[in-house]
């Protein structure tokens, strides 16, 4: 089917700004579906608002198949707007999109910052808490924000990790004749702002900030435990194996303190975890350090393995850190993706004997990792050894 559903990119500017295929293409358009600030356009078509819900919004577009439909929405139609979503429920070649500038390609030339070198993230219509994970020393953020009192909550987040310095900068209806800029810093920030604006970050730290890097290996003292954390060179070496990519999906059996999964989501871009915990206490922890450290997309779902496994999506990578048995193993294992990378931890000899036999019927990798941290209580420097772990690893080919 030839294309028939147009998604323009529009500004501050209204049809004024847009090219002029753009422009021809709303004014011969059966029907505009656009927000409440397109109600005033002048234009012959039939406008409908935008429904709340994301799948009613496809099933009215549904209903218009064939028709000249054009769809108004902000700044870059396929950069965090709902172009993609739409994409993903239509056939991409029935839809024709029309960029527009974007808010962060504003924001950037407004800030005089170079696009290549900021981290750009949304907290539009999702948790406020995921930012924390890109709180860097010397880092510059775009955020795209709904809410007045967005950037103060994020000003908080900046304050309570060491970074309260940074300068922010919102900047709000750029482009349009109410454009307008408010400057401070984390620390202070006291500002009255817009709803709808794009939050300008350039993150310094003070010398006591929290340095809590996107690299597998945090202290454990970063996580809420009872004390069976995955210690950090453990877990170090566990993401390594596990590969962390962009959207890839991790279960985390026997989760624990969420501390594997937590790391997994903050190591690559998108990626996705569930954590697998049949105590109700450490979920809680679970999902408080998910929280604290940026991840609050993290899923934790009640369960033994492998019962807990019904129903859920097939994994790219899976550790197992508790709960490791034969039929555990052999559930995960046949759910797991092609090239898909698992990871068990054995502490027991239990653990140990049964690892010693899947690989040798599967084959993989073998390690044991022995940790011995200096103690220097009474100024006698002393090296405790942590308990050894014995680590399997293999990729399904």
């Amino acid at each position: 089917m030839a294309a028939w559903l147009h998604i323009i990119g529009m500004g501050e500017d209204g049809l004024d700004g847009l090219s002029p295929p753009a422009r021809a293409v709303v004014d011969a358009a059966e029907l505009i579906i656009g927000g409440t600030r397109h109600a005033d356009l002048p234009v012959e078509g039939k406008r409908i608002d935008w429904p709340e819900a994301f799948d009613d919004l496809v099933a009215l577009l549904r209903q218009h198949v064939g028709r000249r439909v054009a769809m108004l929405v902000a700044g870059d139609p396929l950069w965090y707007s709902v172009g993609a979503r739409v994409g993903r429920a239509i056939p991409p070649s029935e839809i024709v999109y029309h960029p527009q500038i974007s808010a962060f390609q504003l924001a950037a030339a407004r800030m005089g910052w170079s696009l290549a070198d900021v981290e750009t993230l949304t907290v539009h219509g999702r948790p406020i808490e995921q930012m924390i994970a890109f709180i860097q020393p010397d880092q510059r953020l775009l955020i795209l924000a709904t809410g007045a009192d967005t950037p103060a909550r994020i000003a908080r987040f900046l304050t309570d990790r060491g970074f309260g310095k940074s300068p922010m900068t919102v900047l709000a209806a750029m482009g349009g004749p109410e454009e307008a800029r408010f400057e401070g810093r984390a620390e202070s920030w006291s500002a009255e702002v817009p709803a709808f604006n794009t939050l300008a970050i350039e993150c310094m730290a003070a010398p006591e900030a929290a340095l809590q890097p996107r690299v597998p290996g945090l202290s454990d003292d970063l996580f809420q435990h009872d004390g069976t954390v995955t210690r950090r060179e453990v877990r170090a070496a566990t993401l390594a194996k596990l590969m962390p990519m962009r959207g890839a999906l991790l279960w985390d059996i026997g989760t624990g303190s969420g501390s594997i999964a937590i790391e997994w989501m903050r190591a690559a871009r998108y990626a996705r975890a569930i954590g697998i915990e049949p105590r109700a206490d450490r979920r809680m922890m679970a999902a408080a350090n998910a929280l604290a450290l940026g991840t609050p997309k993290l899923e934790i779902v009640e369960g033994e393995a492998p019962a807990a496994f019904a129903g859920l999506p097939p994994p790219d990578a899976i550790c197992i850190g508790g709960g490791l048995t034969e039929p555990a193993f052999q559930a995960a294992w046949s759910a797991l993706r092609p090239l898909g990378r698992l990871v068990a931890n054995g502490l027991t000899e239990a653990d140990e004997k049964l690892l010693l036999k899947l690989d040798a019927r599967y084959g993989g990798e073998l390690v044991r990792l022995q940790v011995a941290r200096a103690d220097r209580t009474d100024g006698v420097l002393k090296w405790p050894s942590l308990s050894p772990i014995t680590q399997w690893s293999l990729v399904k080919r």
